[in-house]
């Protein structure tokens, strides 16, 4: 359960870097009122918390595969 939310956090930062990039659009700071807004700041790390925590999927076995 953990992978997905970290997953989908990923998700979002990165939908959001697409729009900052190809429209200059910060979708989150736009959601919670600015870059410096407590809660902007809180999607922000825990993006960040998410990518680092989704390193540990490439160590991962996949189990599907143990499974069978």
């Amino acid at each position: 359960m953990l992978d997905k939310i970290a997953l989908f956090l990923l998700i979002v930062g990165g939908v959001n870097w697409g729009l900052v990039g190809l429209f200059e659009f910060d979708l989150v700071s736009f959601i919670f009122g600015g870059q410096t807004a407590v809660l902007s700041r809180l999607v922000y790390v825990l993006v960040a918390v998410s990518a680092i925590w989704c390193i540990s999927l490439f160590f991962k076995e996949n189990e599907m595969v143990e499974a069978s």
